[in-house]
């Protein structure tokens, strides 16, 4: 079957049908007829684009078979080639007939090329207009239930473990318990914990909970923004409200009507702009930038801050009366550090999705590698093993992450059922030699755990013989982790 457009010639001179077939047989598939029945007969078998039909024809005129034409076939693309130019043919032809082009004879071949290529390409774009119109028409529903599914889903992965991944005996159940409790009453939450606990994640499971999961949940970081321009992203502004501001534009708050506004680092804002947002609060109304009029708006508002919102209060740096409205009910984050037991199960979630990401295949960490992580204090929490995990991801080999690929700041944690304490000497406790002591005994297994256990590697960083360096592991007693086993991926000494 051809695959090159299908045009019907029709005259009742048979050279100009061969001349025109010979033109035009390099680029389409060329049906012939010299009477208007045989052309009649080509359009009932044939998948017919574009016709080309002559003005004068024995039986009637050119355009009154394309008017035929039109009303049985009007896809195919109408034309009229004529050796004539009565003016009053022509807008015939165009107006009856719907004529895409009208042809005066002498033509040249180039120039009907041309002419017939942009038919085709006319015709061609026809039917893709057809068929987005009916795809169009379908649209709505599919998008709906598009929709539809993809909040089912998201609310399932909420509903599922509230995305607060943890291990059954956590301290997170109590704070999952209290968002289950919480989530479903209308009611203003404040979030509180140190960055990168995972308020943002409570935050949504909150709204995923609540009767209010259909609707919008909408996140902006008060800390990052001056006043005015929190102002004008949570308000919204008028045209012309200040310089920029060429349109009109919807705030948060509008746009999540009906839904959540998750307020981060709410405990960074001004106390110009705590007066304002208290009014939001108390009144369920804003007001655009620029814009004399107020707007109902109907949110729950979930707030979250790294800071001591009752001390900020006692001290005058944050109204009394807006923390209250805000903290209905607070639920505390604890910090990774206190979580000890999730670790092993976040650590692997986090790598999951980092795979998933970065398209590098890794089935987990190594036995030395977890007790490593659980042995550093973590101070930027759940975010920074998220990089952590990353970066180890990037640049690991083989299908194991092993602890050589830690961080120096990781390494040289505390080693299990030691008491964990901040990096560096003042962190140390006991005499000048327990603490130097103790120092040495980190340095040594942090090297070790770089070269992967390899005594000769590391004993030639530290200056050391090989001797000593042993006599120094017995004395403190250190090793791979778990009694008398190798480092996994340890290779020979």
């Amino acid at each position: 079957m051809s695959t090159l457009p299908t045009i019907l010639v029709v005259d009742d001179e048979v050279r100009s049908l061969e001349t025109l077939r010979r033109i035009l047989e390099d680029e389409f598939d060329v049906k012939t007829a010299s009477d208007l029945a045989g052309a009649e007969r080509v359009l009932r078998s044939e998948w017919v684009q574009i016709i080309l039909c002559d003005q004068r024809m024995p039986e009637t005129t050119g355009v009154e078979f394309l008017k035929r034409v039109r009303e049985q076939w009007p896809d195919v693309i109408r034309m009229i080639i004529s050796g004539y130019t009565d003016s009053e043919d022509i807008i015939d032809a165009l107006n009856g007939a719907g004529i895409y082009q009208y042809i005066t004879k002498p033509w040249h071949p180039d120039s009907l090329l041309i002419t017939l290529r942009n038919a085709a390409r006319l015709f061609e774009l026809q039917r893709q207009n057809e068929a987005l119109s009916v795809e169009l028409k379908m649209m709505p529903q599919r998008l709906e239930a598009s929709l539809d599914e993809r909040r089912r889903l998201l609310r399932a992965n909420y509903r599922g473990d509230d995305g607060l991944v943890r291990a059954p005996d956590s301290c997170m159940n109590r704070v999952c318990d209290k968002i289950a409790r919480v989530a479903p009453y209308d009611v203003s939450v404040l979030l509180t914990g140190e960055s990168g606990t995972g308020k943002e994640l409570a935050a949504r499971a909150l709204h995923y909970n609540s009767l209010r999961w259909e609707q919008p949940f909408v996140v902006e970081n008060c800390g990052a923004l001056p006043d005015e321009l929190l102002e004008s992203e949570l308000f919204g502004y008028k045209r012309g409200a200040f310089t920029g501001a060429v349109e009109d534009r919807v705030g948060l708050f509008e746009r999540a009507s009906g839904g959540s506004v998750f307020l981060d680092e709410i405990g960074d804002v001004s106390p110009a702009f705590q007066v304002k947002l208290l009014r939001v609060l108390q009144e369920g109304e804003i007001r655009p930038l620029g814009s004399g009029r107020t707007r109902g708006v109907d949110v729950r508002v979930i707030a979250a801050t790294n800071k001591d919102l009752e001390a900020e209060v006692r001290a005058g740096r944050f109204r009394e009366d807006l923390f209250y409205r805000l903290a209905t009910v607070t639920i505390d984050l604890p910090p990774l550090r206190q979580r000890k037991g999730d670790l092993p199960v976040l650590a692997q979630r986090l790598l999951e999705r980092a795979v998933a990401d970065l398209g590098k295949p890794v089935r987990g960490f190594s036995a030395e590698t977890l007790a490593c992580m659980q042995a550093y204090h973590w101070p930027g929490n759940v975010r920074e093993l998220q990089n952590e995990i990353r970066r180890m991801l990037v640049m690991g080999e083989g299908e194991t992450l092993g602890a050589e690929l830690l961080s120096p700041r990781v390494l040289r944690a505390a080693p299990p059922g030691e008491e964990v304490v901040p990096e560096g000497l003042a962190g140390l406790q006991g005499t000048l030699k327990e603490r130097v002591e103790a120092l040495e005994a980190r340095i040594l297994r942090e090297t070790l755990i770089r070269h992967r256990w390899n005594k000769s590697r590391a004993a030639r960083e530290l200056g050391l013989s090989r001797v000593r360096l042993r006599g120094k592991l017995d004395r403190y007693g250190l090793e791979p982790f778990g009694v008398g086993a190798q480092a996994p991926g340890r290779p020979p000494d």
